[in-house]
């Protein structure tokens, strides 16, 4: 079996307002300055409390504790009281690409993600994004990425081997998670980290889902 996983912000979803309003609330609660947009899209991937860290080094243990629990009230009230096609909206062509994906015989689909396991299945719940995916891999089991734990576990999980195994996401945490566990890597062109640095990285760039096909078949084929 061959398995593709998947990163969520800024591969699936386009969860960017949504996060900086989430980061801006948490600072200004605690008389913090915001952070500007590059900052924020720089840690986006990473989980929660080295995120803050790297956006505030030098931060207590209270302090970054503070910030991140700011956070995830924020952003938890702004998803319960908006609709999700406001606040992260799949990027286009991703529902049609996991159809076809997991409609195949011989491919299995994952998620190794930052988001907290409650964050995650509150989206795929909102989206009917769950069935598609035999493994799920979130930042409350796992070190933060790039560490491959979550790969790893997603190997276990499913059986199949990292040499049929492909990591796709937009940012270089998910690109050098997957060469550290031995996936092929394919780098998104619409996500939070620029594309010139993740071409460094990534086995196969693509700019649309439409690309994701031929992009995997390269990388089963060598």
């Amino acid at each position: 079996m061959k398995l593709v996983v998947f990163d969520v912000d800024g591969t699936l979803i386009d969860s960017l307002a949504h996060i900086k309003g989430a980061m801006s609330q948490a600072f200004e609660a605690m008389g913090e300055p915001v952070p500007e947009e590059h900052e924020i899209r720089a840690i986006i991937g990473l989980s929660l409390p080295v995120a803050m860290d790297r956006l505030r080094p030098g931060l207590g243990d209270a302090e970054l504790h503070e910030l991140v629990e700011g956070y995830k009230a924020s952003f938890a009230h702004t998803r319960m009281n908006s609709p999700v096609e406001e606040t992260a909206p799949l990027f286009p062509g991703a529902r049609a690409a996991l159809e076809r994906l997991s409609a195949r015989d011989d491919i299995l689909l994952g998620v190794a993600t930052g988001k907290s396991r409650r964050g995650l299945d509150k989206m795929t719940e909102a989206h009917g994004l769950g069935h598609y995916f035999v493994t799920t891999q979130v930042a409350d089991d796992h070190p933060s990425k790039p560490h491959p734990s979550m790969l790893e576990a997603t190997l276990r999980e499913t059986g199949a081997e990292a040499a049929r195994a492909v990591m796709i996401g937009d940012t270089s945490f998910d690109l050098e998670m997957g060469r550290s566990a031995g996936f092929g890597t394919v780098g998104v062109n619409w996500g939070y980290h620029a594309p010139d640095a993740l071409g460094a990285i990534a086995h196969h760039m693509i700019d649309d889902f439409k690309a994701l096909d031929v992009a995997l078949e390269r990388l089963w084929e060598s």
